[in-house]
């Protein structure tokens, strides 16, 4: 099996676990936040959502610059919202992917802050270190639910494996 088949079948079984969180999440919760150090949940469920498209990101740059293009999160205000922009970033991610030639993941992708040099890995590991990004934060929104006394949907169907 190809690693570009393996990561499509990895985004599809993370995007179903993703998508049952986001779910879960009451238009009146957005604000709220566990800590005033902490993101609140508007912050982090976006950020979740966002991460999808990091996919077409690293596929179509050389890498990302945070002094040239500072980070913007787009602030979606209700579930509904957040769950189409979830949708949209699946959508853009999962189309360069099945585009995608194995040679491009070999390629290099830099993160940086102008000239201090944050990553550099292959493409290939920049779409895998998203995908542990959606997990770890997944986890988080898990513990800020459990706060709220929020029932929390199974990480993961037995079927899937």
């Amino acid at each position: 099996m190809s690693a570009i088949t393996l990561l499509l079948k990895e985004m599809d079984q993370e995007a179903q676990t993703t998508r049952k969180m986001l779910e879960r999440i009451p238009n009146d919760k957005f604000k709220w936040q566990p800590h005033e150090k902490s993101l609140n949940i508007q912050q982090l469920a976006n950020h979740i959502a966002e991460l999808p498209a990091w996919v077409t990101m690293t596929l179509t740059s050389d890498g990302l610059d945070f002094a040239a293009k500072p980070y913007k999160p787009i602030p979606n205000n209700n579930t509904h919202d957040l769950l189409d922009y979830f949708e949209e970033s699946l959508k853009s991610g999962k189309t360069h992917l099945v585009h995608a030639k194995e040679a491009d993941l070999n390629k290099k992708w830099t993160l940086r802050n102008g000239d201090q040099i944050l990553n550099e890995s292959t493409k290939g590991d920049v779409i895998r270190m998203a995908y542990s990004e959606i997990v770890h934060h997944r986890s988080q929104l898990g513990a800020y639910l459990r706060m709220l006394d929020i029932p929390l949907p199974d990480s993961y169907d037995e079927d899937a494996f």
